[in-house]
């Protein structure tokens, strides 16, 4: 055969993406080719020879080169910076910077663009890697249509290549992504030297020799990243940095959550030298080519990565790292040091902890100890007898430690399987899957092909061959174990037993191989979702995912069920038949939510032809929320020119072009009970399956008892970072999502917050609550109140004639200190500064250190002082972020000019301070007292609000423009309004003031605005696990089938558990009932409320001795009055509007023995009329 040339030297076609903007003026620059050694990001070739030219490019723009170079470093890095700061802002809460910048300098290859590897490319691209290679030989068919959500059917009639149809779509996803596609042949006489310049290499649809060669050659070899590189990307030049001389190509890993750890690197000044420098670096471990392979045949799928033999990864967990608080430390050897009472520390011996804010025993401050755990709330450290005394105050902090990781090539593992166990009720499955695996490579080597959808034939050739390869691996194993130098007969009883019991494995199952066999044509769009997402997030070693549980209650249909029609659903009716696609597509959906995990979902409803059928069938979506800049990194449906479109609209009109034939109906609104006249029962009660895609406890608990009371199944699954999680809901067979509940979260005590910050997150509440007073309370209550009395005559004389007006003494406050124009907006940031941060800071409370006062910090740092990043320091930044707010309330317009650091010198030199005179007032130290909801108002208080209103009446500024201000709504996501400006200054100059490390803008923005951090790869793990229980409830499968799911991709850890089971409550005498029972009575205009105790009891055979509505108690026996009620109407009790129905009550019944609890009963619906519908 004649050899193919290196894919490096074929044409490589590279996706434009015109529709994010023109691209910069640099685009222009000449690509130079050259012999001399390369510096480039394997891209654009430019060498150091180039330099010259670039020099010679500049004098024509009248440039100096160093000034050119420089702005091209810049630019570069405000590419990433915008990439990480606006788009990926989310994700990095989740992997950190330095696994960002990281990722952010990869080249990923990935080779087959079927559906499973373009789940795999839209999770890296929306990711940020630099650069990613999609490659394919294969022409779109109509089979792909229900496989791969970004072709469409003019792919498939003009046979577009796969790669080739879908770079666009792929590129648009990230701007700031270089996407290129490859269609050259790609088989074992390829010379793999192409792949050298990729960190990464991902192959799908590969067979396995070709997958074996690839990996030894990734195995083998280190790629580099160039140290000094010029180079075009995205409309820029690029250069990276050299640094010390040691001339050896550096290298990186992909990075994600975990990683190996960079050398730093420094610019070389004299650029006419032809050679790249990479630090020396003794700790540095030679990194290699990271591969990972993966396939999904039918219902089955696997997953085998190799990241050499020294892989390090910087954090093993993917959790914040531990704070302790300290309340004491002796002086020992070893020290004792206690944590605070009440919290314990939930650490592990041999973990290493450093300290700060320690008041006394100060030399602990930044050391790092090994810990030995005492207690729950005590730990031992190093020798302390030499420091000095501890007095108190103080945090210990988790520190992350590496580790090392041995990954073995392909070859070997296929003889030595290592696995993960996602389900634990099947642990033998993972190593018979391999088995089967491995039978379907070689089938496809002998036979060129698959296996024929259902044919007994070929599945029972395939069953020979598992079975061979199966004793050919025992038959190794063995061999190896009598040739090393462990002596079998030295081992104990149960050591023999485990060596035997793994040396018969993996045992062949019959059933899993004849289902790989008979769906292995086929391909099931959610378990596609579910390996891309964790192949995208990569850090395990192998990994084999099933649907079984999708077909085993299916029972034993025809052939003809699994056959090809010539549709976009072939590979989905191989897998479960075409009985169950037509119940998938004659589904009502309806879906809660329209962020990351409802745009997955929305694709998986198309891929999977939901609510496509010609009679039935409809998604109906809602979402209230707006797109946001923050969103496009994960809710891959939304597009730049998407942003503040609606969500659901936005989400329901990509859809259709996955899938023109589904029916969607998108809505706007919240689902709430102000919505139930939207989302009523008679709604509910359409629907087959309710899915969730919330990002709140309590929205998830309300749609759970809608559901509940209109007996509906309910798929929930939710993300944090790394983390996800589903919930399976089913009528009648399990627990409801209400059925528990997690501990309420901690609140911060008012007296922590506002006397005694001991954490820099209580600082930043209490920055956010000062946020929310100044410009959302105080306006909205200054608005309301001139609303309902516009006329500030009328007014005063209300007062004068001693009428009390609920918050009027606050407003007139508001009116008389209005400010009018921009430097009154200054002068009044700067009373608040004096009254937070010097007032507040000379008070001294009897038992505590008396905070740092503002004076001192203003005197250490000048108003131009600047932080490390550049920005301004805390002071200057709350000043001018203040008075930019409080402009923005009261409607005074501002310039840039005016936010300048000189004017506002200008204004700030011109204020007058007036002398500080403490108060009396009493500082709270009870953590159980609550912020009071109202202030008592004085009667010197009075007088002055008479005052100030009489001269707000008299100047003319009581007007109707005057009685007015903007109300400001916190938005976290907007970098301009100053809001997380704001709060950040705010909270770091308390912080400061009491002596609490300061958090930097992007902590304290997550802090604030109660992120969730959030990152695609899980975000499309759990809508496929949740679209493949979606199929088993559509097709009424019983208790068994159904899996929840957790996940931590970061550990990595997935585990498949039952779901909870329903509880049966025993009432007496044989009466029992579930969560999913409802007792109706049905009843008329004059039926009282003894008519239905007894109509209760003639149906059910108990009578209630309770009833209640709610929260509202329609019978006690025992209430005072209640016993006349027996005789009222149900009407008259319960009080409904004419278009109710019926109402739910809730009854119990008396307990067997006196002095016990009454015993709970089911909800009773009660319905008006006898002809009301149940």
């Amino acid at each position: 055969m004649e050899r193919s040339e290196p894919l490096a030297v074929l044409s490589c076609e590279e996706a434009s993406c015109s529709s994010w903007g023109a691209c910069g003026a640099s685009k222009n620059l000449p690509t130079m080719a050259t012999e001399s050694l390369e510096i480039d990001d394997g891209l654009y070739s430019l060498t150091a020879e180039s330099l010259p030219l670039i020099a010679e490019y500049a004098a024509d723009l009248d440039f100096d080169t160093s000034v050119v170079l420089e702005l091209l470093r810049l630019e570069d890095e405000a590419d990433v910076m915008v990439w990480q700061c606006c788009l990926g802002s989310r994700q990095r809460y989740v992997l950190g910077d330095t696994a960002m910048q990281k990722m952010a300098k990869s080249c990923v290859f990935l080779s087959g663009m079927g559906g499973l590897g373009v789940e795999i490319a839209k999770n890296l691209v929306l990711a940020g890697i630099k650069a990613l290679t999609i490659h394919d030989t294969k022409k779109c068919q109509a089979w792909d249509l229900g496989t791969n959500f970004f072709l469409c059917e003019d792919d498939v009639v003009n046979e577009r290549n796969r790669a080739e149809a879908v770079l666009h779509r792929i590129a648009e996803l990230n701007p700031y992504v270089q996407v290129s596609s490859s269609s050259a042949p790609f088989d074992e006489t390829t010379d793999l030297s192409f792949l050298g310049k990729y960190q990464c290499v991902v192959l799908t649809e590969i067979k396995l020799t070709l997958q074996k060669k690839v990996n030894n050659f990734c195995h083998s070899h280190c790629p580099p990243i160039k140290d000094l590189s010029i180079a075009r990307h995205s409309g820029t030049l690029r250069r990276q940095k050299p640094s010390k001389q040691t001339p050896v190509p550096f290298q990186a890993s992909l990075g994600y959550t975990s990683g190996s750890k960079l050398g730093s690197e420094t610019m070389t000044k004299k650029y006419n030298k032809e050679t790249i420098y990479r630090q020396t670096d003794t700790h540095t471990k030679i990194k290699k080519t990271q591969f990972i392979s993966t396939d999904v045949h039918g219902i089955w799928s696997r997953l085998f990565c190799d990241f050499g033999d020294e892989f390090e990864v910087s954090d093993t967990t993917g959790e914040e790292p531990k704070e302790i608080f300290i309340s004491n430390i002796t002086q020992a050897n070893p020290g004792i040091v206690t944590c605070l009472e009440n919290h314990p520390h939930k650490l592990e011996t041999g973990q290493f902890l450093t300290f700060r804010e320690i008041n006394g025993m100060t030399g602990l401050n930044g050391s790092v100890q090994q810990i030995t755990v005492i207690s729950p709330l005590s730990f031992s450290i190093g020798d302390t007898t030499e420091l000095d005394p501890y007095l108190h105050g103080g945090i210990a902090v988790q520190v992350k430690t590496p580790k090392t990781f041995c990954f073995e090539p392909l070859e070997s593992q296929i003889k030595h399987p290592r696995c993960l166990i996602a389900d634990f009720s099947k642990p033998e499955a993972p190593l018979q899957i391999h088995v089967a695996m491995l039978a379907l490579d070689q089938f496809q080597e002998q036979y060129s092909r698959r296996p024929n959808i259902r044919c007994q034939q070929d599945s029972d050739e395939l069953l020979k061959l598992t079975i061979s390869i199966s004793e050919t691996l025992e038959e190794k194993r063995y061999s190896e174990y009598l040739n090393s130098s462990l002596d079998y007969s030295q081992k104990s009883g149960i050591q023999q037993r485990l060596v035997i019991e793994k040396l018969l494995t993996p045992e062949v199952n019959p059933d899993i191989v004849h289902w790989l066999s008979w769906t292995a044509q086929g391909f099931l769009p959610p378990l596609a979702a579910a390996v891309g997402g964790v192949a995208s997030q990569e850090v395990l070693k192998a990994l084999y995912l099933e649907a079984a549980d999708t077909v085993e209650s299916l029972g034993s249909p025809g052939h003809e069920e699994f056959l090809p029609r010539g549709d976009r659903y072939d590979a989905l009716r191989a897998c479960i038949g075409d009985t169950l696609c037509q119940k998938l597509q004659n589904l009502n959906i309806f879906l809660v939510g329209c962020g990351a995990i409802g745009c997955e979902m929305l694709k998986n409803f198309a891929l999977l032809g939901v609510g496509t059928g010609r009679e039935k069938g409809m998604v109906t979506v809602t979402d209230p929320d707006l797109i946001e800049k923050s969103n496009l990194n994960r809710q891959f449906l939304f597009r730049p020119h998407h942003i503040q479109k609606p969500k659901s609209y936005t989400a329901a009109e990509a859809t259709l072009k996955i899938n023109p034939q589904l029916k969607i109906d998108a809505h706007l609104n919240k689902v709430c009970p102000a919505t139930e006249s939207i989302y009523s029962d008679e709604f509910y009660t359409k629907q087959d399956i309710i899915i969730t895609a919330l990002d709140n406890v309590e929205a998830r608990r309300y749609v759970d008892s809608r559901c509940l009371a209109n007996l509906r199944p309910l798929l929930d699954s939710g993300t944090m970072g790394t983390k996800g999680h589903t919930e399976i809901i089913v009528p009648q067979l399990t627990e409801s999502y209400n059925s528990h509940r997690d501990p309420p979260e901690e609140e911060i005590p008012f007296c922590t917050l506002k006397s005694f910050p001991a954490a820099v997150e209580h600082t930043i509440q209490w920055a956010r609550d000062k946020f929310e007073s100044s410009f959302s309370h105080k306006p909205s209550l200054f608005n309301k109140f001139w609303q309902t009395y516009p006329s500030a005559e009328d007014v005063l004389q209300k007062i004068q004639n001693g009428q009390s007006l609920e918050g009027c003494f606050q407003v007139i406050k508001l009116l008389s200190r209005r400010p009018r124009i921009w430097s009154q907006c200054v002068e009044l940031a700067r009373l608040k500064f004096e009254k937070y941060f010097n007032h507040k800071g000379v008070e001294y409370v009897h038992g505590h250190s008396a905070p740092v006062e503002a004076l001192q910090l203003l005197h250490c740092f000048p108003l131009n002082t600047r932080l490390k990043d550049g920005s301004l320091f805390w002071h200057l930044s709350f000043l001018q972020n203040a008075a930019k707010l409080y402009a923005t309330v009261y409607c005074i317009p501002f310039s840039e000019k005016d936010l300048s650091v000189d004017n506002l010198k200008d204004i700030l030199s011109e204020v007058k301070i007036q002398e500080f005179k403490p108060s009396n007032k009493v500082v709270q130290t009870d953590e159980t007292a609550r912020k009071p909801d109202h202030v008592p108002v004085s009667s010197e208080d009075e007088r002055n609000a008479v005052s100030q209103l009489e001269k707000a009446l008299s100047s003319n500024k009581a007007t109707k423009s005057d009685l007015q201000m903007t109300v400001l709504s916190f938005e976290k996501d907007d970098d301009s309004n100053g809001h997380i400006d704001f709060i950040t200054a705010a909270s770091n100059l308390r912080a400061k003031m009491y002596s609490i490390e300061p958090a930097d803008r992007f902590k304290t923005k997550r802090i604030a605005g109660k992120i969730i951090p959030a990152i695609a790869t899980s975000t499309a793990a759990v809508s496929g696990l949740v679209a493949l229980e979606m199929i088993k409830v559509a097709g009424g499968y019983p208790f068994d089938a159904y899996k929840n799911c957790f996940l931590n991709l970061a550990i990595p850890i997935i585990v498949f558990t039952e779901t909870s089971e329903v509880r049966k409550t025993e009432i007496r005498n044989g009466i029992s009932f579930t969560i999913w029972d409802r007792w109706t009575v049905h009843g008329k205009e004059d039926f009282t409320l003894s008519d239905f105790i007894n109509a209760v009891k003639e149906k059910y055979g108990i009578e209630p001795t309770m009833v209640v509505q709610g929260v509202k108690m329609l019978y006690v026996p025992v209430m005072p009055g209640h016993a006349k009620r027996l005789k009222l109407t149900m009407h008259k009790l319960v009080k409904p509007s004419t278009e109710k129905k019926y109402v739910d009550l809730t009854v119990s019944f008396a307990p067997d023995a006196d002095g016990d609890e009454d015993l709970p009963g089911p909800p009773v619906r009660y319905y008006f009329s006898h002809d009301t519908d149940e």
